[in-house]
């Protein structure tokens, strides 16, 4: 397979993760998918903490400004959206991670990626249980090439990655520091104002993190290459 035809998949915990995270390379490789898992409203009317810092008055109506700054944020970086009728933590119990696992394998069939990203799941709980999932399809689908990537604002915890690296390596999963390839002809300034004017467009989240609380999102993006290796011992 050449560098060149690279197509990915991207798998978001949140509608905000995958730009957060991946925008940079999103903007060198055009028609990536981006698979946002928790994307559904809850089926009851509520509101939450976050959803209030953010500046909504309810869960339905923050899942729907949501979706709204997710399209204009893939549609500058020319993504395109998939969304998973999961709803995150917040608004209700979890799906089991076998369950997602089994949608998101479904999803990944369908598409034509053959590049597959994942968040290492390195706090938030969501996060973690995509992560989980994810894990339980590497080892069917490891035709593929599969890399992790340092979910920003998350990644600065102290000892996250490092702690999770040691995880991947009980599973059986070896972790490279790599990057994907460029893909598309597109400097590295022009890909880091896409990636900046994308991350704008997330205003409800922006506010809630506070000025000063989210500038990790503009750091160098990190990515580990993963690969199915041998479980090590206890």
């Amino acid at each position: 397979m050449s560098e060149t035809s690279r197509r990915l998949f991207i798998v978001s915990p949140h509608f905000d993760d995958a730009v957060f995270s991946c925008g940079a390379l999103l903007a060198a490789h055009p028609d990536a998918a981006v698979c946002t898992v928790f994307a559904a409203p809850p089926e009851q009317q509520m509101h939450t903490e976050w959803d209030e810092k953010s500046g909504f008055a309810n869960a339905h109506q923050a899942i729907h400004e949501r979706t709204l700054e997710d399209n204009r944020a893939l549609e500058l970086l020319d993504a395109i959206p998939l969304r998973m009728p999961f709803r995150d933590a917040q608004y209700s119990d979890s799906p089991s991670i076998s369950r997602m696992a089994a949608a998101l394998e479904e999803t990944i069939y369908r598409s034509t990626a053959n590049t597959l990203l994942m968040p290492l799941g390195l706090y938030h709980d969501d996060h973690v249980r995509v992560f989980e999932a994810c894990c339980e399809i590497l080892p069917r689908l490891s035709h593929l090439t599969w890399f992790g990537y340092e979910e920003a604002i998350h990644r600065r915890t102290p000892g996250v990655v490092q702690a999770r690296l040691a995880d991947l390596a009980q599973r059986g999963i070896v972790a490279t520091p790599a990057h994907p390839s460029a893909g598309h002809t597109i400097d590295v300034q022009r890909r880091a104002l896409l990636k900046r004017e994308a991350v704008l467009a997330y205003e409800s989240q922006l506010r809630a993190f506070g000025a000063g609380n989210y500038d990790d999102v503009f750091a160098t993006e990190r990515y580990w290459q993963l690969s199915v290796g041998r479980r090590l011992k206890k």
